[in-house]
């Protein structure tokens, strides 16, 4: 997570990109790869996304493959239960366990497409300012000030959720008892209180952050932008590039034969 909530690249090329051009563009291939059930196509498409993202967010390859582990972890665990669970042609069984070929190929495909979505949503991630996001939203796909802004305020807290967490463990571990060899408590009871203590501040500061946005009259109109983030030439051909990649790849697969649909789900 704290891989995720760093400050943005602001000199690489993708942070350049106007937000809300990156946002629909995600938006967009997330949709798209829904529909696909078969492993290859969106390996192919998670290769040249985890290159694209490579070069174009400039930061170092611990940061990329920290923020991968939440996103192969849930991968492993689609694939495991679609292997285990779905019907089929039997490749192994023992006992009560077995692995189908159906539902290895299905959950192949759940999975790529779970790290497909990561990468994207990684590189979002990475190379959008919270400020030039909700700028962006509220002059580009005209949303309202109460939307941008609470949106602002989100981004802002997940960005702070890593710190806030260490400063929480650490203090719980100072006030607790220790364990035999002065070990700190690391159980159920001691991760129960740091989450609870987590709820209430995130809870409090949200309630703190929603009084000081209403004294500033918020939803006021007419409002003006200090910084307008324009849409640019080099967006639409960002966006262009991307459609026209994502729609090579499926029309290949198609023609080799081996692009599967929604029908893959009932065999």
């Amino acid at each position: 997570m704290s891989a995720l909530t760093g400050a943005p690249a602001a000199d690489s090329p993708l942070a350049r990109r106007n937000p809300t051009v990156k946002l629909a563009l995600l938006t967009l291939v997330s949709l798209v790869v829904v529909l696909v059930l078969d492993p290859v196509t969106p390996t192919v498409l998670y290769l040249l996304g985890f290159v694209a993202v490579a070069a174009s967010v400039r930061v170092p390859a611990r940061t990329l493959a920290l923020a991968h582990v939440p996103f192969v972890l849930f991968a492993l665990g689609v694939l495991t239960v679609n292997a285990l669970a779905r019907p089929g042609t039997v490749l192994w069984q023992a006992g009560l366990l077995r692995v189908t070929e159906e539902g290895l190929s299905v959950g192949a495909a759940l999975a790529v497409r779970t790290l497909l979505v990561g990468v994207l949503a990684i590189g979002f991630l990475l190379s959008t300012d919270g400020v030039a996001l909700m700028t962006s939203l509220h002059q580009n796909a005209r949303l309202g000030a109460r939307v941008t802004y609470a949106i602002l305020a989100g981004y802002r807290m997940l960005q702070e959720l890593p710190r806030e967490w260490a400063t929480i463990a650490h203090a719980h571990t100072v006030r607790a008892d220790l364990r035999d060899g002065g070990r700190p408590p690391r159980g159920p009871r001691h991760l129960a209180g740091v989450v609870f203590t987590l709820l209430v501040v995130s809870v409090r500061k949200g309630e703190r952050m929603a009084q000081a946005l209403e004294s500033r009259g918020l939803g006021l109109e007419p409002r003006t932008t200090w910084k307008p983030v324009r849409i640019t030439t080099a967006d639409w051909v960002l966006a262009a590039g991307v459609v026209a990649v994502v729609a090579a790849v499926l029309a290949l697969s198609a023609v080799l034969g081996v692009l599967r649909g929604p029908g893959a789900l009932g065999s």
